[in-house]
């Protein structure tokens, strides 16, 4: 079994090494370059996001998609990922990590246009859509694309396995422990019950009393929990900030100058040390919003939406608030504190920074607990459309029983294997995806300057939803 974990750990290293980070950048900058800054409208995309647009065809609205996709999103890759960032790449992370979040907007974007645009109804009218919809009617070799699109699909659910569930359920069993101190045991009706597998049984139960409701349950709660945690954590970050205002400049001038030193590491050669920023700041943005995997294009197909490029806009807002916002907020807070000199990584990393302020490490432990609940929530409608994709709609309910069965098991088993095998299936979800991306990249951007160039933004679209 070790050598297995050995395997899979060093498969992972490989697959998210220096060739797929090149290719997830190169997909940012092609496409920020080929839709003419796409981000320039990052202003009406925020406005779009929060206006219902009647009289269109979809299962949720523009914002209950935008707010399912960001509790997927809005995760441990924020607290934790981007203090590892900092622990692995030094200070100049943080740099790499926000500009993977301004050129990844765009990629989000056009993840989000080809979803409306190759979206499909069901029988049961039901909207479905995302990376394997679009891989499968979008390329013009439809036999590739019907590969790609099963492979997008098979990788999207058992990576939902890992990163959606049991990765998550593990995350919060560790804040339950580290903030509240409740490791052990407790008793209950006279038995004596660890807080391991308690944890694991109410957490189950939550995510399935949400679930059971499909994507207007999940929206429901998502657009209600969503930005109350996303304002509670950063009022957190911005109150650290506040109380050590004098030295910010500094933090900035450090972030900045590390981002781009040419100084050796560790007796390495020349230039080693932008290129630890680079790669971890680069992967753990990439990590953090999801541009470029696909995964948030299937929530974006069922929003109600007059044409594409609405609801793409309002997709790529949800990677500037959770990379260029949140993620930039945490690892200035880090960096500002001097916690990041601690020699600490992780989510301790983050508490200490934390500590700084009173009842501090609290607050965060109570953002690490929403953000890992709604990000479980999230993925679930991820999977459920990825297996109903594959094995009909009858194949959902079982899965979903698997699914909780994973959130149970990651809150009381160690799951080193377990993260390392997500991130090989996010990678893999992520190869069909950018293939898609750079191939439609010509449909992606006539629809651009068909409504955003043509000023057309209002228009409904003459794209019929095609029938499954």
């Amino acid at each position: 079994m070790e050598r297995f974990s050995d395997f899979i750990a060093e498969l992972s290293s490989w697959l998210w090494g220096y060739p797929l980070l090149t290719l997830l950048f190169g997909t940012h900058i092609f496409l920020t370059f080929r839709l003419g800054f796409v981000q320039r409208h990052i202003g009406k995309a925020i406005r779009l996001s929060v206006t219902r647009d009647k009289d269109s065809h979809g299962d949720v609205s523009q914002f209950s998609a935008l707010a399912t996709a960001l509790a997927a999103t809005i995760g441990t890759g924020n607290i934790v990922g981007v203090a590892t960032a900092i622990a692995m790449g030094g200070p100049g992370a943080i740099m790499w990590t926000w500009l993977a979040g301004i050129l990844g907007i765009s990629t989000k974007y056009a993840e989000g246009l080809l979803a409306l645009k190759y979206r499909v109804k069901r029988e049961d009218g039901s909207i479905a859509g995302g990376p394997m919809y679009y891989l499968r009617y979008g390329l013009k070799n439809k036999l590739a694309g019907r590969i790609l699109g099963s492979m997008f699909a098979a990788m999207a659910a058992m990576a939902a396995f890992g990163i959606g569930s049991s990765a998550q359920s593990n995350s919060i069993k560790d804040a339950v422990f580290t903030t509240f101190g409740l490791a052990g045991e407790v008793g209950i009706f006279g038995f004596s019950v660890s807080t391991k597998v308690l944890t694991g049984v109410v957490l189950a139960l939550l995510v399935g009393l949400v679930i059971v409701g499909g994507i207007r349950s999940i929206a429901r709660v998502s657009q209600s929990v969503v930005p109350f945690m996303a304002c509670f954590y950063v009022a957190g970050c911005l109150w650290i900030l506040t109380t050590g205002w004098e030295t910010l400049w500094d933090s900035l001038g450090i972030i900045v100058s590390q981002a781009f030193s040419l100084e050796a590491v560790g007796g390495g050669a020349a230039g080693s040390a932008i290129m630890l920023a680079a790669r971890y700041g680069v992967s753990r943005g990439l990590f953090s919003n999801e541009s470029g995997l696909g995964s948030a294009a299937i929530v974006a197909a069922a929003a109600r939406t007059r044409n594409p490029v609405r609801q793409a806009l309002v997709s790529s807002s949800g990677t500037f608030w959770d990379t260029v916002v949140i993620c930039a907020l945490t690892g200035l807070t880090i960096v500002n504190t001097g916690a990041y000199e601690s020699g600490l990584t992780g989510f301790n990393l983050t508490r200490l920074a934390f500590a700084e302020i009173p009842c501090g490490e609290l607050m965060l432990g109570v953002a690490l607990l929403m953000f890992a609940f709604t990000t479980i929530i999230g993925w679930s409608y991820y999977a459920e459309k990825s297996i109903e994709y594959l094995f009909g709609r009858k194949s959902v309910l079982p899965y979903k029983a698997v699914f909780l069965a994973m959130v149970f098991v990651g809150a009381v088993f160690s799951i080193d294997l377990v993260w390392n095998f997500a991130d090989i299936t996010n990678g893999l979800m992520a190869i069909p995806n950018l293939v898609a991306l750079i191939l439609l990249s010509g449909v992606i951007a006539a629809e651009t300057k068909k409504y955003i160039k043509g000023d057309d933004i209002d228009k409904h679209s003459d794209d019929r939803i095609i029938e499954s």
